[in-house]
């Protein structure tokens, strides 16, 4: 039997399903800032105290994620919505190559969409938050927002992998993922913007064609993936388990296309269907 090419051996739906997870993240990420913080913002009126106005955006535009997750396309893309967590499975052994390049690639041009729709529809409110381009609080040297941006996404992918190596934890990432950004947003978005992901920074500097410092929020997320997996294998020697899935929210059923996935499987096809037959079973579906 002749193999099949290079090109249909990729897998667009889960493609596809990252290209439209992370416009849903950065439009709902520029939709929160431009109505908390800019001109005309009726939150100004109802929380006059900036720190909760923080606290409020925080817990709404850190919702996105996981909705996307425990949505259809995110059980079959795994949600990753995010290059820094996508090299970081990578990095662990759970993604082929060019699952990475595409998975990085639809991100980036998802963010760029949803960027773009939300400096469409809010106008003149999205341009007074600068079209929630994320850059440097006043007064804060790069080196600062460097080490910031790169310990809150270690952070954010060391938790991650704790709670998908668990079998008891694995189900709860997207509340914990909520839970966790929505903290790191209030504290940390004054001082760097609170990226954690170069796709959400990358969205906004595209279609501002505005690029001062971006490469801190590009290099301090990878840089952050790169530490949270050394700590998490150093965890491992300690007795932890490895990844079990590369999914925020896996669910059996659906098609993985990851490696070395330890976690409960019906659908184990990598290029078999999207969604696998209802039998009974006992796992979740």
């Amino acid at each position: 039997m002749q193999k099949p090419s290079w090109w249909r051996r990729l897998h667009w739906p889960e493609y596809a399903s990252e290209l439209m997870g992370t416009a849903w993240l950065v439009f709902i990420a520029l939709s929160v800032v431009s109505f908390s913080f800019g001109a005309g913002s009726p939150l100004a009126i109802l929380l006059p105290n900036r720190s909760v106005r923080w606290l409020m955006a925080g817990l709404m535009l850190a919702t996105s994620g996981p909705l996307v997750a425990i949505s259809p396309p995110g059980k079959l893309s795994g949600a990753h919505l995010n290059p820094a967590i996508s090299l970081a499975f990578w990095l662990q052994g759970k993604m082929h190559q060019h699952d990475l390049i595409f998975y990085i690639v639809s991100q980036l041009l998802g963010a760029v969409f949803g960027a773009g729709l939300a400096v469409h529809i809010w106008g003149q409110r999205a341009a007074s938050v600068h079209n929630g381009v994320t850059a440097p609080g006043a007064g804060y040297p790069l080196w600062s927002v460097f080490l910031i941006e790169m310990g809150c996404t270690c952070l954010l992918i060391l938790a991650i992998f704790l709670f998908v190596s668990s079998p008891r934890l694995m189900h709860w990432t997207p509340l914990m993922n909520w839970m966790l950004v929505a903290l790191i947003y209030w504290q940390v978005a004054p001082i760097s913007g609170s990226s954690l992901n170069p796709a959400r920074s990358f969205g906004p500097a595209f279609v501002s064609w505005f690029w001062h410092a971006q490469w801190v929020y590009v290099l301090a997320s990878l840089c952050g993936a790169l530490l949270a997996v050394v700590l998490f294998r150093m965890l491992m020697l300690a007795g932890n388990n490895d990844v079990l899935t590369a999914k925020m929210f896996h669910v059996p059923r659906y098609r993985c296309i990851f490696q070395q996935v330890q976690a409960a499987q019906i659908n184990t096809d990598p290029d078999g269907p999207l969604i696998a037959k209802r039998h009974r079973t006992s796992l979740p579906e």
